[in-house]
């Protein structure tokens, strides 16, 4: 491996944030006028296929740098299994960053009734409009995915090399911007998950748990909008 330094963690991070926001700014609105979809089925479609080229993407850098072999490339990505400790460590990461986003979810209440991006935009479920969640299991799936499969299992270690114990704070902030283009309310509320997942998973040295914090809170948190909880 390569170290992963600022210029490539700025075009690493920064090429998907525009990708991002072309998928959910000018492309979005033109496909959701030209199709006539509810703006949340657009965002699943343009935003599946962001997370599918993150995937990609992901995989050119593995085999730009000496792709291993197929027995080793759990590890190189670090997806191992998770023991006591890292069980430990991701149930109170899912804890914490639980707590953290509710509060910051209160803040946001209390200075604005919504600041939902047009694209996120989603009234509460009936029973006619279940099969919703249907089309949004795989989109939640290449979200997941694609993000940390890319962000952590591919860059962190390389980032490390560059950054040494501080590769988690690197990969945070390009996190980060790889989400500007939803809007201030969102990024105050990733904020705690951009921070947090990215310094555990440096620590204990294992991708595993950020794809199962990442799922643990971003699907649920879902579902709940969707069903009118929250």
């Amino acid at each position: 491996m390569k170290p992963f330094g600022f210029l490539a963690t700025a075009l690493a991070f920064g090429g998907a944030a525009v990708l991002l926001w072309a998928a959910t700014w000018p492309v979005h609105a033109l496909f959701v006028s030209m199709t006539g979809v509810e703006p949340i089925i657009g965002w699943f479609a343009l935003g599946g296929l962001v997370f599918a080229t993150l995937i990609v993407a992901g995989c050119l850098l593995l085999r730009a740098e000496g792709k291993p072999a197929t027995s080793s490339l759990p590890d190189r990505l670090r997806l191992l299994p998770l023991d006591r400790s890292d069980w430990l460590w991701t149930i109170g990461g899912i804890a914490v960053v639980g707590v953290s986003t509710g509060v910051v979810m209160v803040f946001i209440v209390g200075i604005a009734q919504s600041a939902q991006p047009t694209f996120l935009s989603l009234t509460p479920l009936g029973a006619d409009r279940w099969w919703i969640l249907l089309v949004w299991v795989p989109f939640w799936l290449l979200n997941i995915l694609g993000e940390e499969f890319l962000w952590r299992g591919v860059i962190l270690p390389r980032q490390e090399l560059a950054f040494g114990q501080h590769a988690w704070l690197a990969n945070a902030a390009g996190w980060l911007v790889f989400h500007l283009a939803c809007g201030w309310a969102v990024i105050l509320l990733v904020t705690p998950i951009v921070f947090i997942l990215p310094w555990i998973v440096q620590k204990r040295r294992n991708s595993s748990i950020g794809i199962i914090i990442h799922a643990a809170l971003n699907g649920p948190a879902f579902i709940a909008v969707a069903l009118g909880f929250a």
